[in-house]
């Protein structure tokens, strides 16, 4: 893989980083602002909205600049809005920050993903999102736990001077190693050409399984510092140590699903979606019971961000004809879930369902997109 595919790996940890580190610091933020629980929540679902307008928006826009250009102002921007965040004592300031925050980027890991996927050769595309979508997955194993414990122990904000921090290297880094090139690695196809490439209902089918799934994940995540709280009675030092043990999973599932998605894995082996649905149910019914709770969560950080990285290399492949709005339409699907599931979990919790609920939330999600996958492979093998 090229070393430039790392340097943009070191981008995407800071911005996961930032994404992530909610689910550790929701409860400090409320306290501090004065706000509840299920309203800092939304919080994260501001930050996915962004993704979900921000990755074809920006991908349009630059369909023509260079793109370190498009990445270095991405980036740039990013920053600049953490800053803002970490100054502010209003809770709406904070809010039009994440939104401005994950417009920035959107357009950073769309760009970057179809930048990405233009180093290698077609047959690696899987592995090069791999080593992009890792920077997210280390930003659940290392990124995110510090930032907890940064916030326990400095304030939530020094968590997001941390992440300012962190992106300032990365900008500097991209600007010297990554190459100056077309966005989309060659000729760039008309926006209506690749629009029409994106309506194949197959590509669609994807786009929604993606949704369906990283839904569930972040219906669970948002929520999982309450959970092994209060349901679990462990203390708020252990938060950052679950959060690791996610994001640990969560690395071993992308760097294995890059890799099967190359070979032509089917996009959601059955015997996966099954084992993540088995997973979420039984993450909701031993919840009281800590040990087996911490046990699960490096299982279910492995099956949800493989099955999800999977669906992701299996857009770029289907889109290889959109070869710059493929990477936009996978980002907003990643995100529609990522609103959807964080909305739901706090409705459930706003109705006094309890700190469960999100998890029932998220098998319920699962067992849809596997009803979905399941229709969708019953048409394909109806006769024409």
């Amino acid at each position: 893989m090229p070393f430039a595919l790392y340097l943009l790996g070191l981008a995407v940890f800071a911005q996961g980083t930032s994404e992530f580190m909610l689910a550790g610091l929701v409860p400090d933020i409320a306290r501090d602002l004065g706000v509840s629980v299920p309203t800092a929540g939304t919080l994260t679902s501001a930050f996915a909205v962004g993704m979900v307008v921000g990755a074809p928006a920006a991908a349009l826009l630059g369909r023509r600049r260079p793109s370190r250009q498009s990445l270095l102002v991405f980036l740039g921007v990013f920053l600049a809005a953490h800053v803002v965040g970490a100054l502010t004592s209003d809770f709406a300031v904070l809010l039009a920050t994440r939104v401005v925050a994950a417009l920035a980027n959107a357009g950073f890991l769309a760009v970057g993903l179809t930048a990405a996927t233009g180093m290698v050769a077609p047959d690696a595309k899987g592995r090069a999102t791999a080593v992009l979508l890792g920077g997210t997955t280390l930003a659940c194993v290392a990124g995110v736990p510090a930032g907890a414990a940064l916030g326990q122990l400095l304030g939530w904000r020094s968590a997001f001077w941390a992440v300012a921090l962190v992106s300032a290297p990365a900008l500097v880094a991209i600007a010297r190693a990554v190459p100056q090139g077309p966005a989309a690695g060659g000729p760039v196809p008309s926006a209506g050409k690749e629009l029409r490439a994106l309506r194949r209902p197959r590509l669609l089918w994807v786009l929604c399984l993606a949704a369906l799934v990283n839904g569930a994940t972040f219906c669970t995540f948002t929520y999982l510092a309450p959970l092994v709280t209060e349901v679990g009675g462990l203390g708020a030092g252990w938060v950052p140590g679950v959060l690791a043990l996610f994001g640990a999973g969560a690395f071993a599932g992308v760097t294995a699903a890059g890799r099967l998605a190359d070979r032509g894995v089917r996009p959601v082996p059955p015997l996966a979606g099954a084992a993540l649905l088995a997973g979420w149910t039984a993450l909701a019914l031993a919840a009281g019971r800590p040990g087996v709770a911490v046990a699960l969560v490096p299982v279910l950080g492995l099956l949800a961000f493989g099955v999800g990285s999977t669906l992701v290399t299996r857009v770029l492949y289907e889109a290889a004809d959109a070869p710059l709005l493929g990477g936009a339409f996978a980002t907003s699907a990643l995100n529609v879930g990522a609103v959807l599931g964080p909305v739901l979990g706090g409705a459930a919790l706003d109705s006094g369902l309890g700190h469960r609920s999100p998890v029932w939330i998220s098998a319920l999600l699962v067992a849809v997109a596997g009803l979905v996958a399941r229709c969708r492979t019953r048409r394909a093998e109806r006769p024409a």
